[in-house]
């Protein structure tokens, strides 16, 4: 069974768009709301921080960009700390707006992750998340 990981996550970001926590702030990710979003400032690479309570087993991860500011290659780091992480699991999204669904099937329980945006399809860098969800159970 799957159930989303992110109840009890602690979020963290590269960077927020001119700085306006307000607007795009790192808490839109995972409000479950269509209408905000997380959008970074430019530069690369830009990165969203999961710190979860106890260890978790990732299987999944699901992302819905902006279309014209989506990740291009990505990757899924996991670790017990974020001097310890590894690479999980390597993604290319699609640049559009619908949800995406990347299988991650992580062998190990990990008690920190890192999405990490590469490139983005915006010439400056700037990625917009709408939603994300990391789908696994307690390890």
């Amino acid at each position: 069974m799957t159930d989303s990981l992110l109840a009890s996550a602690r979020v963290s970001v590269s960077s927020v768009l001119n700085r306006n926590v307000k607007e795009f702030g790192k808490q839109f990710l995972i409000d479950g709301s269509d209408e905000t979003c997380w959008n970074s400032d430019e530069g690369l690479p830009q990165w969203v921080l999961l710190r979860f309570l106890h260890p978790v087993l990732i299987a999944r991860l699901c992302v819905r960009f902006q279309g014209g500011f989506a990740g291009r290659e990505c990757h899924l780091e996991g670790g017990d700390s974020p001097q310890t992480l590894r690479r999980l699991a390597d993604f290319y999204p699609e640049d559009v707006n619908a949800l995406q669904t990347f299988d991650v099937r992580a062998q190990q329980p990990v008690s920190v992750a890192r999405l990490v945006f590469a490139s983005s399809t915006d010439f400056y860098g700037r990625v917009v998340v709408y939603s994300l969800d990391l789908l696994g159970d307690c390890a």
